[in-house]
Formats: C-alpha cells, sequence, structure tokens
C-alpha cells in the first residue's frame, strides 16, 4: 500500500513551484488563481522572494498548501491508498483525497495562517526542539512546569518540539539537558504552534471550518490528533479543528500506518523532512517524494 504525505511549515524554500509553474498549463491556472484567492502575488514571493518573505506565517502557510496540492494535482497516477500531512500538511492532503474543493482549502488555510499570526502576536511564546530524551519525560517534565509548556509535535523517537509561553519553554529546556536530552534549541518560530496559546486561532477557524463542506475522502485520511484513519466528514471536522491547540502526532501515525499495510511513503511537497522521520520510525518502510 502507498501512502502520501504531506509536509508543513518549515519545509519552504525560495524558488518553490517554479519550474512547475512554467512547464505545466494546469499547475499555472492553479498558482492564478491561488494568487487571485489570496489577494497577493504569493507565486512572486514563492519564486523570487527571499527567505525573510516566506518565513512570514501567513506567507509560507499557504506557499507550502498551493505546492503540495498543485503538485498531487498534476501527477499522472496519484491514487494513494491512504494520506497524512504533518500540521499545515494536514489540509494540503485533505485537498489531495478530494475531501476539500482546491478553493475551500486554500480559504481555509489562509484563516488559519492570519489567525495564528495574530495569535503570536497577542502574546510572546515560542518552541523548542528536544533532542535524545523519550517522550514520556519529556511530558513529565512539561505537567511539573508552572507556565505553559506543552509537546507540541511527536517528530520521531527521540525528537520532540515542545511550545508555549517563552518562559515556560526556557524552564523545560533546562529541566530536559537536566534529565539527558542531547539538545535542547529554541526554534526561530512566529510562536507557540500546537499549544494552549493558539486558543483565540482555533476559534476563529472553527468558524470557518464549519462553513466549509467536506466530503468523503478518496481513502483514509490520518490526522494528527490522535494518528487515526478517519473517511467521515463530521469527524474529519472536528480533528481539524482541534488540531491547532493540540499535538501533532507523526511519530504515532506513520506506525499506525505502517501497522495497517502502508510500505511505502510518498512525500508530497516541499523538501525531504518527513522522508527523513519515515525512516527513524520505521526503518523498514520505502520512502520516496513526488
Amino acid at each position: 500500500m502507498n501512502a502520501y504525505i504531506f509536509p508543513g511549515q518549515g519545509s519552504q524554500f525560495v524558488g518553490m513551484g517554479k519550474e512547475l509553474y512554467e512547464t505545466n498549463e494546469t499547475a499555472k491556472e492553479l498558482f492564478e488563481k491561488g494568487n487571485e484567492i489570496l489577494g497577493f502575488r504569493i507565486t512572486d514571493l514563492m519564486f523570487e522572494g527571499t527567505p525573510e518573505d516566506l518565513k512570514q506565517t501567513n506567507v509560507t502557510q499557504p506557499a507550502i498548501f498551493l505546492h503540495s496540492v498543485i503538485l498531487a494535482k498534476v501527477t499522472e497516477d496519484f491514487k494513494p491508498d491512504a494520506v497524512a500531512g504533518h500540521s499545515l500538511g494536514e489540509f494540503s492532503a485533505l485537498v489531495a483525497a478530494g475531501a476539500l474543493s482546491f478553493e475551500d482549502g486554500l480559504r481555509l488555510v489562509k484563516v488559519r495562517a492570519e489567525t495564528m499570526q495574530k495569535a503570536c502576536e497577542k502574546e510572546p511564546s515560542t518552541m523548542a526542539a528536544i533532542l535524545a530524551l523519550d517522550d514520556e519525560t519529556a511530558e513529565k517534565i512539561c505537567q511539573g512546569i508552572d507556565e505553559i509548556v506543552v509537546p507540541a509535535n511527536y517528530n520521531c523517537p527521540g525528537q520532540l518540539v515542545i511550545s508555549g509561553s517563552i518562559k515556560g519553554v526556557e524552564l523545560a529546556c533546562e529541566a530536559m539537558k537536566q534529565a539527558g536530552a542531547k539538545r535542547a534549541l529554541m526554534l526561530n518560530v512566529g510562536g507557540a504552534f500546537h499549544s494552549p496559546l493558539m486558543e483565540s486561532a482555533r476559534e476563529e477557524l472553527a468558524a470557518a471550518i464549519n462553513e466549509v463542506n467536506i466530503e468523503s475522502p478518496s481513502c483514509p485520511i490520518y490526522q494528527n490528533v490522535d494518528a487515526k484513519p478517519y473517511t467521515e466528514p463530521a469527524k474529519i471536522k472536528e480533528n481539524l479543528i482541534a488540531q491547532l491547540t493540540a499535538p501533532v502526532r507523526w511519530t504515532q501515525t506513520i506506525k499506525h500506518m505502517h501497522n495497517d499495510g502502508v510500505t511505502k511513503f510518498i512525500e508530497c511537497g516541499a523538501g525531504k523532512v518527513l522522508q527523513g522521520l519515515v525512516k527513524k520510525i520505521e526503518r523498514s518502510a520505502e520512502v520516496a517524494s513526488v
């Protein structure tokens, strides 16, 4: 069985999608439709912008979404047995699997990016990558700190990202290093994604998600919130809303997919980050990119 997996924020690079735009008419039309929906020429920033331009949340998220979704749409033999996306990538996966229209998907990503940006500006917050510490120890340390700090991304064994207030993350980093973490690196991000500090963004995004039509996808989508497969539209919506303040359970997702018979994981989008994580989670899995 083949699964297509879709990357999230952090995989962007200058020039992403340019060749696709220049060599494929369908891709060009979809990129132009994207510019129209967003109300600015995101393609200019994607193809010719600076890394700084692309790092702004309200640019990064739609840029990664467009690149991934358009790549899936112009891939001739795109017939997944299952799909999953890392954080933002879950929206790309839903569009690729036919659960969401291209237009609605992009509008939701626009709302998601803008509301997350607002939430970040409201309260200074951050994230940190914790390397070579087991998840259970990291979880216990987060629970024992008197500030907001939570596990945000279970990326692969020995790589967990935590999220919260600046003080909370700093205290957790110190405690995790003392507990044996090889490294605790503060990340250069706009705020505390996948933490309670995203609650205001979650509420606004929930209103937007509840207004769009979600169909049954062409194959199961394994969602970040609990790493389980879903095809039921109401449940998919519920999980999509919960995703913004809940952790991304990527380690668990890949394990579940592999246990359910997926042997090949094909990354659809910018970079090769997810292929690297898959190999660390399930050594025997085959990885490829579109």
